[in-house]
Parts: C-alpha cells; sequence; structure tokens
C-alpha cells in the first residue's frame, strides 16, 4: 500500500487590518454618527485620528461685507450646540472613543479655532492622551473681519498627541527636516485657506462644505506623523480631504461622515486620486531607525585618527580625539575628557550637547560636522 503523502498548510501571516477586523473599513466612509460609527470598531485598530470637529462658532445673526453681500460662513446644524456643557460632552465622548480605538504607539491631530481649542485641548488630556505639539496654521489668504471690531482672524491651531506619554509615536523628522530646505521644521506652518480649483462646489457653483482645509496641510501632517500603508481615521470626514491626501501618500483611510452631500462629493474627489509608487513614496530615514554607530568606530576605521582635532561650529572651541574614540580638552590646568556629547556640553557648561553636530572635523573643503562621517559608515553597513 503506497505511503500517504503528508499536506502541509501554506503559511498564511495577517495584516494589521485583518488582525484588528477592520479590513472591510478600509478606504470606505462610513455614513453615521462618528461616536456611533467608531464605537463599533475594535480596539486599537488604526495608527493616527486627524479631527476636524464642528467649532461651535456661536455665530448670531448673518455676517455681510462692506457692499452688503452675505458672507458665506458656518451655519450649519452640525456647527450648533445647546451650551458649551454639551459642546464638552460631545468633544470628550468622541475623543475617548478615539482613544480606544488608536494603536498602543498611535497619535491624534486635532484642529480647531479660537472658539472650541482650548476647550477640546483640555478635554484631550482629561481622556488621557500626551500632548506632544500644537501647530498654528498661519493663513496666507484669511478672510478679512469685515465688522471691524476684532483682529483679522488668520490661523488655526492642532494639537498633536500620543495616545500616552509611553507611546513611541511616528515622527518623521528627517523627512520634514529635509522637506524644509535641511531645517528643522517649526510649528507655525503657512498655507492658503481653499480657494480655486481645490474647493469642492456643487453643480450651482456654491461651496460643497464651509470648512474644507487645504490638501496641503494634510499632506505635511501624513508625511510628519505616519508611514505608508497605515490607517488613518476621519471621524468628521466632510468633503474627504483626509481621504485624497492618504490615497496620494499610499496610507489607508477610514472615514465617517453623516451628511449625505458631503459623502457624494468625497467619494467623486477620492475617485481621481492618483496613489504615488511606492518608491515616490520612500522619505528621509528617521535617525532613530538607523543603526547606531557610536564614535569609536568611526575612530576604529580610520575616519578620524587618534590626536585629530575637532572644532565647534564657530571655532571656539577644539578637542583632540584619543583612541578609545574620547575627546579631551585643556583649560589651564584642568582637563576635560569624556564622550563627545559629553565634553560638548561641558565646554558650553550646557547640560547637553548632540556632539555629533557639534563637533567639526578638518577636510581640504573646509569643516564638515562628524555626523558626515557616521552617516558614511551606516551606508557601508547597508551595503
Amino acid at each position: 500500500m503506497p505511503a500517504r503523502k503528508k499536506t502541509t498548510k501554506k503559511a498564511t501571516t495577517k495584516t494589521d487590518a485583518e488582525k484588528t477586523g477592520v479590513e472591510t473599513k478600509l478606504n470606505k466612509i462610513i455614513e453615521g454618527d462618528c461616536i456611533s460609527a467608531m464605537k463599533a470598531l475594535p480596539d486599537a485598530c488604526v495608527d493616527l485620528v486627524f479631527a476636524d470637529p464642528p467649532y461651535n462658532l456661536q455665530l448670531g445673526g448673518d455676517l455681510t461685507r462692506p457692499d452688503n453681500s452675505r458672507v458665506d460662513g458656518v451655519d450649519d446644524q452640525w456647527d450648533k450646540f445647546d451650551s458649551f456643557k454639551a459642546y464638552d460632552e460631545f468633544t470628550k465622548s468622541w475623543l475617548a472613543e478615539a482613544r480606544r480605538i488608536l494603536k498602543p504607539d498611535g497619535a491624534i491631530w486635532v484642529i480647531g479655532s479660537y472658539h472650541n481649542i482650548f476647550r477640546v485641548g483640555a478635554a484631550i488630556q482629561d481622556t488621557g492622551f500626551w500632548i506632544l505639539n500644537d501647530v498654528i496654521w498661519r493663513k496666507s489668504n484669511p478672510m478679512p473681519n469685515f465688522r471691524g471690531t476684532r483682529l483679522t482672524n488668520a490661523h488655526e491651531t492642532l494639537i498633536w498627541a500620543s495616545k500616552d506619554q509611553k507611546s513611541k509615536y511616528t515622527f518623521n523628522y528627517r523627512a520634514l527636516k529635509t522637506a524644509n530646505d535641511d531645517l528643522q521644521m517649526r510649528s507655525d506652518w503657512e498655507f492658503p485657506i481653499c480657494t480655486g480649483s481645490e474647493r469642492i462646489k456643487d453643480e450651482n457653483g456654491a461651496k460643497t462644505h464651509p470648512t474644507q482645509k487645504p490638501e496641503s496641510l494634510l499632506y505635511r501632517l501624513l508625511i510628519a506623523s505616519t508611514k505608508p500603508g497605515d490607517i488613518v481615521l476621519d471621524p468628521f470626514f466632510g468633503s474627504g480631504t483626509t481621504g485624497a491626501a492618504a490615497k496620494y501618500l499610499g496610507r489607508q483611510f477610514i472615514g465617517i461622515e453623516r451628511d449625505k452631500t458631503y459623502i457624494a462629493a468625497a467619494k467623486k474627489r477620492i475617485a481621481k486620486v492618483k496613489p504615488l509608487e511606492d518608491e515616490e513614496l520612500k522619505t528621509q530615514p528617521s535617525p532613530k531607525a538607523a543603526p547606531r554607530v557610536p564614535f569609536g568606530v568611526v575612530v576604529e576605521n580610520k575616519l578620524i585618527r587618534p590626536g585629530a582635532k575637532l572644532y565647534s561650529p564657530r571655532g571656539n572651541h577644539s578637542a583632540k580625539v584619543r583612541a578609545d574614540g574620547s575627546l579631551f580638552v585643556k583649560d589651564g590646568e584642568d582637563e576635560i575628557q569624556g564622550s563627545i556629547h559629553k565634553v560638548g556640553a561641558a565646554v558650553q557648561n550646557a547640560q547637553a550637547c548632540n556632539g555629533w553636530t557639534y563637533w567639526h572635523y578638518e577636510e581640504k573643503t573646509g569643516r564638515k560636522p562628524i555626523d558626515f562621517l557616521r552617516d558614511k559608515i551606516r551606508k557601508e553597513m547597508r551595503g
């Protein structure tokens, strides 16, 4: 009797979406109330939440221009609440669900105006999030204050917070620095408000959504705090700016919206977006993700030799390199010695110092940060 062949099951690896049970919701818009829709999602299933909640503007009467034409402001029912207490309860409820569905290392961005951002900020902290930054979106073309009774409101505020204090949130520092001409990205971002072809309009030429955000704002935000393939949830999806930016940048999205007109406009808009190719999505790697290279390795590889001098950026301090990768500085009868970081901090009387960017070495073309040598070794390690 012939031996029976053994059959082996092919091993399959589940994606994060399959593990969390949200694969059927990806890149779709859930119609309905944001709190109820989030309650139906499993715990720890999304990487990022971007929220543009109602501002609770408390507008009284029509707003007109000097020529008496009516300003198309925000007077929709979804922006109206009976009291601050009602608004606070709503805010805490949706924030609690947003935090529940975030993965342990997830984060949230919330945007608002002076009408609501301070109340939202307090609720963010009360809910257990850990605030990382606030970002000022400076509008290069703000709407004037037609009544002339206050300053022109030329900015909105974004709050960026991790799920909790211990979260290892995504921050693509190097990518933002590269995009900003090798300068650290600041917390004030300038973009114009939506006008022209970017503004989604109906067949009569009227704005589809009164508070549509510029796609460039979401582009920077997603580049800063997500990776390709990450799941981004927007509980106030509106006309679909988050979905359009996410699709373009190779991220996945889940939108929640209760207005059928907004949903129809968002679907039509997102369908036209052509995603970037995988190669185009690559960004400058974060220093934290790069392999660790101690300064001693630079010395061992003879890229800097013992006895060589290193200089501060302005050249007002110098130190000599020893065979073990330590530095020493003669200060009268005293001698300062230690790592590139410890000696760098000591000569500046500072608490800390990044020795890789502080200390420079001499080359024929001038002085360069020793960080160049670390990068050279990393490239060799990658082959």
